[in-house]
């Protein structure tokens, strides 16, 4: 597994504390493959404290080609990160701005974005074949 590098993805948000995170959720932790979650949970966090700041988890639409990637850069996402995604998924989340981490283990919301804040993320193999 490798470590994912925050800094590296947050060098576009320079000038910037806070950070927005998109989790696809199923059962209360990250749903494998986000096109199949039930919820997201949207995390709002400081990047300097190293903290969340809130979480909100939002319903996303139907699971169409192209309608998650638009969706959650209305709701202000800034990172998607994912167990798998397809290729063309992340060219329209990198079209919408937002950074994609795929390969991130099965836990909950918060332990995600914690490990990522931290600069603890471990990202592995990307789970969607498609």
């Amino acid at each position: 597994m490798k470590r994912v590098k925050r800094e590296n993805q947050l060098d576009s948000m320079k000038g910037t504390q806070q950070v927005k995170i998109a989790i696809p959720i199923a059962d209360g932790r990250m749903c494998q493959h986000f096109g199949h979650c039930q919820q997201f949970a949207i995390i709002e966090a400081d990047t300097e404290k190293k903290e969340i700041l809130k979480t909100d988890m939002v319903t996303p639409p139907a699971h169409e080609p192209g309608v998650l990637p638009a969706w959650l850069h209305e709701q202000g996402a800034d990172v998607i990160v994912a167990g798998g995604m397809g290729q063309r998924a992340q060219q329209l989340f990198a079209q919408n701005s937002i950074t994609v981490i795929v390969g991130a283990p099965s836990q909950t919301a918060e332990e995600i974005a914690t490990a990522y804040l931290n600069g603890a993320l471990q990202a592995g193999e990307n789970f969607c074949d498609h």
